[in-house]
């Protein structure tokens, strides 16, 4: 399975449209998106389809995206990964920035 090349990236452009759309996703290269300054969604070119590599935790996933209803189901994937992403504080809406905390600090313990 190779990288998608410009044709197959082509065909994505919608889908490319709606994921730039997704609060902390980077499009750094066509079709290689990051997150907090790591990989995190790429595509694929194979026999049986395109396909897209979604970072899952430490581990990409690999999801069919050949048809409309498998690129939509993408977009809703990667969505719910952000929205889980920012609920935990993990990454904040700007890509590559700290989450803000919003509970309030006490003092410092400096001496």
């Amino acid at each position: 399975m190779r990288h998608a090349g410009p044709a197959t990236l082509a065909a994505l452009r919608d889908l490319l449209r709606d994921l730039a759309t997704v609060p902390g996703l980077i499009e750094r290269r066509p079709g290689i998106f990051y997150r907090a300054g790591r990989a995190f969604l790429h595509f694929h070119d194979d026999p049986a389809g395109i396909f897209a590599d979604v970072r899952a935790g430490d581990d990409f996933e690999r999801l069919r995206v050949t048809t409309a209803r498998e690129r939509r189901a993408l977009v809703r994937r990667v969505r719910a990964v952000a929205r889980a992403d920012a609920s935990a504080g993990r990454i904040s809406g700007r890509a590559g920035a700290p989450a803000r905390r919003t509970a309030a600090r006490g003092p410092s313990k400096r001496s």
